[in-house]
């Protein structure tokens, strides 16, 4: 199909393929969408009746003749049925929602799609098998590699213990070790000991002489927090560190009564999501307006009653509650170990959770899941710099029950309220009420996740282009937690499959792995490069409209992008195109290419694609650049995931050298590759004229469109501790209103040309 595919699948074994051979074929962008499984052929049951045993006296009896006669007959061969695409289908369909038919469904649909009700019957038991083998396998990967994970410790672990060397002396450690309490009487007793000969010594030389301690100069205070934040002139973007720092609460640990506590709170923070999750009205009522469901909050009070809440809810703060449901391809345990590892969570939710970290372990409970109790913090991002992010200490608790005789998992999260009143608060101030999800099983593999979001905020003012997207629940709802969660799942499905055709120059299924972590890297790279996480501080630039440009250097000294000083600069605009509109003009490389200012005049060809959910625009490109020169040394690729969901879109790429894609394809560890992405995120917005709300008599007030948040980086200067100059601003500036207005003009253009089809259609 693809030669340079053909080239390596007719060598077979391990070769080595040159970069000029590899990236030289252009590869078709064609429509790859999930495809359903190949459905095993029908099983024929064994005949009961005929003739199938003789008895010996007749096989004795035979004649030369008739065994001739039996010889010379055609051999019949068994015809299989083969479904068509159409059937399949719709098979599925159903699959999805029942995997066990009974009589009259299979009836119904032998009738529909014109096959036999066995035929129908044993497409589900093939089905069914297949999904079960599907499953045990990818947890068998799972337990494998988490197996091989703990022996690589243990083996490291021993290693380390044999290299222990005293810092001091350089030798071998104490045998036995010492205890920490020895340790505290040896050191008091040398320091008395060095005060009596420091008395001593004074006596003689006629002047006090100072201990050790007393000599140590004072340390330096750094802390930035401690100057005035009003400056009279202007400031450089400050430079900060890439590695992100947790807030210092080093005393936020449960004691053993509070312990106790935390346990029987956990309790009933999961009776109150479970009651939330199942219960509808007068509880959760339904906005005819917005079809969305609003929470009664008197309702609310009078049926739960939080037993260390004191406080009255303050008019200061603003309560957030939001509720859906959404089935996903992912067992319940998978989800549910995810949730319990702080790293898996924050790889899970790259588009919200910023950072993440568990604090304490209260309780490991049963194979570190069933009654598992943490101390947890998590700051949450919105992709643009201009939203605040938020920050939480809160527990979380994990639970397996029984539901109206069906097994669910309950992950809830509820506060720290009454526990510890000197934590280091965020701002604005954020607490998280029980919240969390309610995960049914399903036969399919596939797991039903009802999911709850209650928490209250600050009542902070917010940029008013962010104001309603915050305000109306869009950014951190309910609905935005599952919509990613969907497509995150999809993703992961998509790796762990083995069963994939030919896509393009990808040698194999562990190159195309590799390339998809490298892509995850560089999805999560951007999302918190552009957002004010980590305490990154972001600089209006003045001369912006609407002033909604922002600006920020970080120095990077560490592997996975190039080091040096970073420059990113982040702006948000309204655009009056719906959100698919926007997504489909960025995402399709050929379109884009128009835009001058990111193509840079030169065409892009697709050599490789993978596709990673059901949407067609859930899909990661590699991209060869055609310059000038066709010479292996002048080969360029670009690495692309576009993906989108209905809480928004996310399109990002960033330039590769073919060595380091090689590198990846080859097996090698991909984290070491420099990265420093680039693209846009956008989300679907309805945006107020006049600050009205949306009723009957003022509806012309709302506009549909999207919000466009475009991030640029550049590297500045290879040297870390370099200043940045103020032409290197004006230049990321100019080419990111540039990068807007080439953008609003291409969806202006394809605006005007798609209506003036629709009228001439209308003509004729």
């Amino acid at each position: 199909m693809y030669g340079d595919c053909e080239a390596i699948s007719s060598m077979g074994g391990n070769l080595v393929v040159s970069s000029e051979t590899l990236f030289t074929s252009t590869f078709q962008n064609p429509n790859f969408s999930y495809l359903p499984l190949e459905p095993l052929p029908p099983m024929i049951p064994k005949e009961e009746n005929g003739s199938l045993l003789r008895g010996k006296e007749e096989m004795k009896s035979g004649s030369e003749s008739e065994l001739q006669e039996t010889t010379e007959q055609p051999l019949k061969k068994k015809r299989y049925h083969r479904h068509t695409a159409h059937q399949i289908q719709e098979l599925e369909a159903v699959f999805k929602e029942c995997p066990h038919p009974d009589d009259k469904q299979r009836m119904k649909l032998s009738q529909e799609l014109g096959l036999k009700p066995r035929q129908v019957k044993f497409w589900f038991q093939n089905r069914r098998t297949q999904m079960k083998a599907q499953q045990d396998r990818s947890e068998n990967v799972i337990l494998r590699a988490e197996n091989d994970s703990l022996k690589s410790e243990f083996y490291r672990l021993q290693a380390e213990l044999s290299k222990l060397v005293c810092p001091n002396c350089g030798g071998p450690p104490v045998p036995g070790g010492v205890s920490f309490d020895e340790l505290r009487i040896e050191n008091a007793r040398l320091g008395e000991e060095l005060e009596r000969v420091c008395a001593i010594a004074s006596r003689y030389i006629g002047r006090p002489i100072q201990t050790m301690g007393a000599l140590m100069p004072p340390s330096l205070e750094l802390d930035m927090n401690i100057y005035p934040r009003q400056f009279l002139e202007p400031m450089p973007p400050p430079i900060l560190s890439e590695t992100p720092s947790y807030p210092d609460n080093n005393n936020l640990i449960l004691m053993e009564e509070e312990k106790t506590i935390a346990m029987e709170l956990a309790m009933s923070a999961t009776d109150e999501l479970v009651k939330m999750c199942r219960t509808n009205e007068p509880l959760w009522v339904r906005n005819n307006e917005t079809g969305k469901e609003v929470l009664n909050l008197d309702e609310h009070s009078r049926m739960f009653h939080w037993p260390l809440n004191l406080k009255q809810r303050s008019s200061e703060f603003r309560t957030e509650a939001s509720r859906d449901s959404s089935v996903v391809i992912m067992n319940s345990i998978t989800l549910v170990d995810a949730f319990v590892d702080a790293n898996k969570w924050m790889e899970l939710f790259p588009s919200l959770v910023a950072r993440a970290k568990c604090v304490q372990v209260i309780s490991q409970g049963v194979s570190g899941t069933n009654g598992c109790l943490q101390l947890m913090y998590a700051e949450l991002h919105v992709l643009s710099p201009l939203v605040p992010t938020r920050e939480a200490y809160f527990l979380r608790y994990c639970q397996q029950q029984n539901v109206e005789d069906e097994t669910h998992w309950a992950i809830v999260d509820f506060p720290l309220d009454g526990f510890h009143n000197s934590l280091q608060t965020s701002f604005p101030l954020y607490k998280r009420r029980p919240s969390g999800c309610l995960i049914q099983d399903m036969p399919n593999g596939y797991s039903r996740v009802t999911w709850v979001e209650h928490s209250e905020i600050e009542e902070k003012p917010i940029h008013q282009i962010f104001s309603h997207f915050v305000h109306s629940g869009m950014a951190f709802g309910a609905n935005c937690w599952l919509a990613v969660l969907e497509r995150q799942c999809e993703r992961i499905a998509s790796l762990m499959a083995t069963n994939i055709p030919d896509i393009g120059v990808i040698p194999s299924p562990e190159a195309r792995k590799n390339l998809m972590r490298l892509s995850q890297r560089m999805i999560r790279t951007f999302c918190v490069n552009i957002s004010s996480c980590s305490g990154q501080v972001w600089t209006a630039v003045p001369d912006s409209s609407d002033d909604t440009v922002r600006i920020t250097t970080r120095k990077v000294s560490e592997a996975g992008q190039p080091n040096g000083l970073i420059l990113c600069a982040v702006s948000t605009t309204w655009l009056p195109y719906p959100h698919h509109h926007v997504f489909d003009l960025l995402r399709d490389e050929r379109r884009r290419a128009q835009l001058e200012v990111l193509s840079n005049g030169n065409a892009l060809h697709e050599v490789a694609h993978i596709a990673n959910g059901s949407h067609p625009g859930n899909c990661i490109s590699l991209l060869r650049i055609n310059v000038a020169s066709n010479s292996s040394q002048h080969v360029d690729l670009m690495l692309q995931e576009s993906c989108t969901d209905k809480s928004g879109s996310l399109v990002v790429y960033s330039t590769v050298d073919v060595d380091s894609v090689q590198l990846a394809m080859s097996g090698e560890d991909p984290s070491c590759i420099p990265l420093l992405p680039l693209g846009f995120f956008i989300t679907p917005m309805e945006l107020m004229n006049d600050g009205g709300c949306k009723d009957e008599a003022n509806e012309h007030n709302i506009t549909t469109g999207s919000l466009l948040t475009v991030g640029l980086q550049v590297l500045a200067s290879t040297i870390p501790s370099a200043k940045i100059n103020l032409s290197s601003i004006a230049a990321i500036n100019n080419h990111l209103c540039t990068t807007v207005q080439q953008i609003s003009s291409a969806l202006s253009s394809n605006c005007i040309g798609s209506c003036n089809e629709g009228d001439n259609g209308k003509e004729k």
